[in-house]
């Protein structure tokens, strides 16, 4: 019991780290279920947060004879703290006995004794004392056990008297995702301007980049909106549909005007190859896949059987579609060095590679940052500053749009048709150079 309890409590170890803060009014049910901890959610409370728990349903059950009747004091929810986790699960080590409502690093909030006369239903409201990151776990240590119960969770912290249900380092979410959202309304506005100037220069591509502002935009407004309403009310009220839905459709434009863009389609050939094709019929069902993923991680919580599970599919689907993206810049470049070769336009072509060099580095570096430093801010920030995460990422986001649209604006003259003689000789000499090998 203890070795078993060890493991599961490493497990919970791991699991709380991919678990963001969130709180949200929730109602669950869980059915004849056998686990011995249950991660319900996670939340960073202020001096005036309070936990309200109301169990109602409550049914426990033995699956084999020899175990006897189940404890009702052996069964109950607590909170515990990313700190107090790994001493919990040192003291599991050293008792054999061990059960994790007894530890004194966790935060007691009641046992299935408690529950009322007819020991169905209790409903408390708790507040938390010490101002910290908690995770609301429920814990059952009775051996070859059932819990079925229905489950009504209400976290929150109170400011000014006012109940507000995003976590501390989240409240501040919603007015960071109106301003970006402002600010993305802003720049389709200047690129609509910019491309009604140039219309003749203005291809098919560049339609597609405007849709993509546009979705990123009103994807930020009905985030905003969505974390408002959670925020005043504790649910989104349906703003997180719309959130879902654009979401969904700006993922999978980016990543299309990205392949796009990176074959040239429309600006320098108006067909796509066989293989460039394929990326495409890779990259979006697989951005299906990771709407569909997104929306359980995001709608049901670490209290489900397989959210570990839609968690990896999401991130490996991310992965995929991420390195998928980065071949037909390579292939873009790898056919201009050949052609470079043979048709004797040496400074257009070292244009083109230069463009399409520099697009590669800032694709690789947008997709590391958002991916990868992104992360590890969300990681080791203090929890009250967990929205210097979002406000980074967004920055990335936006510095992203406006470096790629500024590369690929529609213009009459760029660097695409540098024809003088010296530079056609200096560019000759450039584009035999290794440098352009990636």
């Amino acid at each position: 019991m203890a070795r078993t309890m060890e493991n599961l409590l490493v497990a919970v170890t791991f699991l709380s780290l991919m678990v963001a803060s969130v709180a949200e009014i929730k109602n669950l049910k869980i059915t004849s279920d056998a686990r011995h901890m249950i991660l319900f959610e996670k939340f960073g409370f202020t001096h005036t947060g309070q936990v309200s728990i109301a169990v109602s349903g409550v049914s426990v059950e033995a699956t084999s004879a020899a175990t006897g009747t189940p404890a009702n004091s052996r069964i109950g929810f607590f909170l515990l703290s990313d700190e107090s986790l790994l001493q919990v699960v040192q003291e599991s080590t050293q008792n054999p006995n061990f059960c994790v409502l007894d530890s004194q690093f966790t935060i007691h909030l009641f046992t299935f004794l408690d529950l009322t006369p007819n020991r169905i239903a209790f409903n408390h409201t708790y507040p938390v004392k010490i101002p910290n990151e908690y995770s609301l776990y429920f814990a059952n240590c009775n051996p070859e056990s059932l819990v079925t119960m229905s489950v009504h969770t209400e976290i929150y912290n109170l400011d000014n008297g006012v109940k507000d249900y995003l976590s501390a380092g989240q409240t501040q979410l919603p007015a960071l995702f109106f301003l970006f959202s402002l600010a993305y309304f802003v720049f389709l506005g200047y690129w609509s301007y910019y491309c009604s100037k140039n219309k003749r220069s203005v291809h098919r591509i560049h339609l597609l980049m405007t849709a993509l502002v546009l979705m990123k935009a009103l994807n930020l407004l009905f985030a905003a909106e969505d974390k408002h309403y959670v925020k005043v009310t504790g649910t989104p009220h349906g703003w997180d549909v719309l959130f879902y839905i654009f979401q969904f459709i700006r993922v999978t434009l980016l990543f299309t005007v990205i392949v796009l863009v990176g074959t040239g389609w429309s600006f320098l050939k108006p067909f796509l190859q066989e293989k460039e094709k394929k990326v495409l019929m890779i990259v979006i069902p697989l951005q299906v896949l990771a709407n569909v993923a997104s929306v359980v991680i995001g709608e049901t919580g670490p209290f489900i059987k397989d959210w570990v599970t839609w968690q990896q599919v999401f991130l490996l689907v991310d992965i995929i579609c991420c390195c998928a993206i980065l071949f037909p810049i390579v292939w873009s470049i790898r056919s201009l060095r050949e052609t470079s070769k043979t048709d004797g336009k040496a400074a257009r072509n070292l244009a083109k590679l230069t463009l399409f060099r520099q697009f590669y580095v800032v694709v690789i570096g947008y997709l590391y940052f958002t991916r990868i430093v992104v992360f590890a801010l969300r990681t080791i920030a203090a929890y009250k500053y967990q929205w210097v995460s979002n406000a980074a990422e967004e920055i990335a986001s936006l510095a992203f749009y406006l470096v790629m649209f500024y590369m690929f604006r529609p213009v009459e003259k760029n660097e695409y048709f540098v024809l003088d003689e010296e530079e056609e000789e200096v560019a000759l000499a450039t584009l035999r150079d290794e440098e352009f090998d990636l």
